[in-house]
Parts: C-alpha cells; sequence; structure tokens
C-alpha cells in the first residue's frame, strides 16, 4: 500500500499537529523512570501510531507493539508485560506502545483496564498509548494516570501537498477534480486519502461508489451483510478505505466466530482463503495494481445474513485461551520429537505430530512410555516458562 510504502521516515516528514508532535519529543527527552505515560487521543489515519515508531527509533528504544487485544485480561498483561518491566536491563531499551487502548473496554474486558492501570501508574520504562476516543469510563481511569495529547484531523491545504508529492513520485496522475474528492472524503485522514488515491489509480472507477461515505471497520462489515443487493454490498467495500489486511481480518473473524452452519462456513472461508492468497502475491510482488481485485474477491461473501455481526479480535477468548495453552503443549512436544528424529520443531509439529495424536486417538500407538514422556514434558515446560 501507498500508505506503508510512503510512511514517514523521520518525524520531520510529519505533516500536522506541530505543537503534538513537539510535545511528543519533548516527553521523550525529559522521560526518566516515573514520568507518566503518554496518551495520543485522535482520529485514525492521522500519525498517531506513525509517530510512536519514529520516535523509538529516534531516541534507541526497541519498541514492543501491542493493542486491545493483547490487554485485555490481567493474566494476558502479566503474561507479556511482566518479563519486560521485570527484566529492563536484560531486554536492552524497551519501549512499550498500545494502539487502540479504547477497545480494552466491553464484554471482553477481563481485568484488562484495571491490570494495565496499575503498571500506568508506576512505569519502569516508556509507555504510549493511542486511542481515538477517550469518552469511555475505562478511558477516564486512564486518562487520569497519564499525560494526554490530542491529535487533530489534517488541514486540506497540507493534505493536499503531501498527496501531490506521492503522486509525484509514483509518476501517477489525478484529475484536480479527482485530488478535491478524494482530500474532501478523507476528513482530515491521511491514511484513508491516500488509500483512496491509490484506489482510483490503480483502476477502481468511482461511479460504483454511489452515495456511500467512507465508513469504518464494524459498520462496514455489518452493512454489508445487511445490504439488499450485491451492489449496495459493493458500494459498503469500497467505502471500507482501510489497510486490505485489516479488511481481509475483518471479516474472516466476523464470520468465523459467528454461529454458520458447516457448507456457508466452508464458502465463505474459500473466498477469504482466496483474499488472502491475493494480498499475499502483492506483498511478495509489489504489484500493487493487483488490489483492484481484493474487492471482487470479496464481494462473493455477499449474502444477506443477520447470522453475521462484526467481532473485532479474530476468535473467541475461550477459543483463543485453548489455543495459547494448548501451543505450549504442542511446542514442548514438537521440541522433544525433533531431537529425537533430527527434524526441525516445526516440521514435527506440522508433518509428524499429527499423525502422532490421530494414533493415539484410535489407540493404535501403546503409551507403555507415558508416565517418563510427561515427566519430559513437564521439564520441558518448566524451560519455556
Amino acid at each position: 500500500m501507498w500508505s506503508e510504502k510512503h510512511r514517514p521516515k523521520n518525524i520531520s516528514d510529519m505533516v500536522g499537529n506541530e505543537e503534538s508532535r513537539s510535545a511528543i519529543v519533548e516527553w521523550f527527552t525529559k522521560w526518566k523512570k516515573g514520568t507518566k505515560p503518554l496518551l495520543l487521543i485522535g482520529p485514525p489515519g492521522i500519525g498517531k501510531t506513525t509517530i510512536a515508531y519514529l520516535t523509538a527509533k529516534q531516541f534507541g528504544y526497541d519498541m514492543i507493539g501491542l493493542n486491545a487485544s493483547d490487554v485485555r485480561s490481567k493474566s494476558r498483561i502479566n503474561e507479556i508485560l511482566s518479563p519486560v518491566l521485570g527484566n529492563v536491563t536484560i531486554l536492552g531499551s524497551p519501549m512499550i506502545f498500545v494502539d487502540e487502548v479504547d477497545g480494552i473496554h466491553g464484554r471482553g474486558d477481563y481485568g484488562g483496564a484495571e491490570a494495565l492501570i496499575k503498571i500506568l501508574k508506576e512505569p519502569t520504562v516508556p509507555i504510549v498509548l493511542a486511542a481515538n476516543t477517550d469518552d469511555s469510563d475505562k478511558m477516564k481511569s486512564i486518562k487520569k494516570v497519564v499525560k494526554t495529547i490530542s491529535f487533530r484531523p489534517i488541514a486540506p491545504r497540507l493534505l493536499r501537498i503531501y498527496l501531490e508529492n506521492i503522486l509525484t513520485k509514483e509518476t501517477a496522475k489525478l484529475s484536480p477534480g479527482a485530488v478535491i474528492k478524494v482530500i474532501d472524503k478523507s476528513r482530515g485522514d491521511i491514511r484513508s486519502m491516500i488509500n483512496l488515491a491509490q484506489s482510483l489509480v490503480t483502476g477502481f472507477n468511482p461511479q460504483t461508489e454511489k452515495s456511500f461515505e467512507s465508513i469504518n471497520v464494524e459498520d462496514g462489515v455489518n452493512a454489508f451483510f445487511k445490504a439488499n443487493s450485491i451492489d449496495e454490498a459493493r458500494g459498503v467495500l469500497y467505502s471500507m478505505q482501510i489497510e486490505p489486511r485489516q479488511k481481509i481480518d475483518a471479516f474472516y473473524s466476523s464470520i468465523i466466530t459467528s454461529k454458520l452452519d458447516n457448507k456457508t462456513l466452508g464458502k465463505h472461508l474459500e473466498v477469504i482463503s482466496r483474499a488472502d492468497v491475493l494480498y499475499g502475491k502483492i506483498m511478495k510482488t509489489q504489484n500493487w495494481r493487483l488490489l483492484r481485485y481484493l474487492n471482487d474477491i470479496l464481494i462473493e461473501l455477499y449474502q444477506k445474513d443477520d447470522r453475521i455481526r462484526y467481532t473485532q479480535y479474530n476468535l473467541s477468548w475461550p477459543l483463543l485461551n485453548r489455543i495459547r495453552w494448548d501451543g505450549r503443549k504442542i511446542k514442548a512436544l514438537s521440541l522433544i520429537l525433533a531431537k529425537n528424529l533430527h527434524l526441525s520443531a516445526s516440521a514435527v509439529a506440522t508433518i509428524c505430530l499429527p499423525y502422532v495424536l490421530l494414533c493415539m486417538k484410535n489407540k493404535k500407538l501403546k503409551l507403555d512410555l507415558e508416565e517418563t514422556f510427561g515427566d519430559i514434558l513437564e521439564k520441558e515446560m518448566e524451560l519455556i516458562k
């Protein structure tokens, strides 16, 4: 995507919000143990994440990037952050960045907000948070223990200069009217502006867009499956001016967590797989003109279906938890078998282990060494921990 290809390499390359950017640089310059963490508030696509990465690079920090799904539970926070906060000297110069922290609240919050606030009160490393809004009760609690810096939508004149610079670098052209339309529809969202401009340059026909305005991920997925016609659904797809990876993931997570019959689920996952293959090819070849075909693939998901509703994170918490703990056991088992079979752990996990488990399930494999194996596995687990 152009938005990634032309992401600023230095803080000075960014546009707009000069005072906010200066305040962030000053915060990093004066940071010491115990300094209040930063909370960056502002609409999506205006550079909050970008400046976090750039300041980390400029001040020599190793950034550990998280999002709301990583900090929704107390146990998950302890699992990820405790090693960082407790072994700062061993890990070099870590800095923690939590994106979309306003997504931490809601029914999926298993004590994550409270655990995060406790860490924010006694920071031992630089901590930067980013959020689109701060109007929830959980965000009000977080704001009490952080220094807040607000970001505003980028001014249209600055957007035009920035966009024309990118078009020049790409040797691409848009008519003056198309440039004005792109800037107007972006509403100060620089990422949305660049993505829409790239769509227009690579072949998107704005006539198919009809009257749809730019919409966010949640509204887009829900509107797609509520659409009364395939043309309306197509308009919704083009109105979701987000990164292609994010668009694919949004449909995948929403479909996989909905209560669908096996036939419908299989059909949808086949479409998602083809979309994922296309995106993989784009990333491998950097042939971004192929992006024009992504929505043509995703439109095959369309059917008016009240069972499918947007789910923000890839899988339900019980399933994620199951994968997390079973994954540790599988990793430990793979390491043991790899040593004896002289293979890599990944080869064992993908090729050998499924057959071993199948034999165990069908009682075709004698488990005379179960106790010994269990002892070894327990030791391996302790090492991994």
